[in-house]
């Protein structure tokens, strides 16, 4: 039998003229049998750490109350061998949708695709989700499938057996999803202090060994990073 993954993607900053230089692309994928036994345990951590379960921890709620949890779940992901995250950081300021005869959506799905087509591999099958935020998701949702799934020959959708939107809310893995892209947004953004933000930053450095500012070997599978600079991908 094929394994099944599930992938969990989120954004940030990602509309044209939002006035933030940088927008960043998120992805955690992890074996769709073991996704229910993430969502306990991440469940159990809130607990821990004297949150409700159904707490939803997000990057702007990391403040010095939630800050022990979100750096629990950090090292959570870390330690858990079938969890993994990829991200794209995109400096904006090199968009040329002119220049390419492209709008800012085309763009945007490209990038998507280079946020998840160094994921894919054959023999394998993918359910991706992404969290609802307005009235076009289940237009772009449709785009996506439809991009994914030609570009990688896969008209059967064999491969992407789904692309579907769902509340961040009601699924664990999009809070971890949240807080890695938001540390990555953050740093791109403000100078790291001692508050509870640039502590978790600092954190998620140290457990990766990573500074953000470089891109790793693109089949790094843990903490995978690629800095757009320009060009159509």
């Amino acid at each position: 039998m094929p394994d099944t993954f599930n992938i969990y993607c989120d954004e940030s900053c990602h509309l044209e003229n939002d006035g933030k230089k940088y927008m960043v692309m998120g992805a955690i994928w992890c074996p769709t049998a073991k996704a229910q036994d993430m969502f306990k345990k991440i469940r159990e951590i809130k607990q821990a750490h004297a949150l409700a379960p159904d707490f939803e921890i997000k990057w702007v709620r990391v403040d010095g109350f939630t800050l022990k949890c979100c750096s629990a779940l950090v090292d959570y992901f870390f330690g858990e061998n079938d969890l993994h995250f990829r991200a794209i950081i995109a400096d904006k300021k090199n968009l040329n949708h002119a220049g390419f005869n492209q709008t800012h959506d085309d763009w945007y799905y490209k990038m998507y695709f280079r946020l998840l087509n160094v994921i894919f591999e054959e023999g394998s099958k993918y359910r991706i989700y992404l969290d609802v935020k307005d009235s076009r998701s289940g237009a772009k949702i449709q785009k996506l499938h439809e991009v994914l799934t030609n570009a990688n020959y896969d008209f059967n959708r064999k491969m992407v057996e789904r692309v579907q939107a769902v509340k961040s809310d009601d699924v664990a893995l999009f809070q971890l999803v949240d807080i890695l892209i938001g540390a990555l947004q953050y740093s791109k953004h403000y100078p790291l202090g001692s508050n509870a933000k640039s502590q978790l930053i600092m954190h998620i450095r140290q457990k990766s060994g990573l500074d953000f500012t470089r891109n790793t070997l693109p089949r790094v599978a843990k903490f995978n990073l690629f800095h757009w600079q320009g060009s159509v991908l």
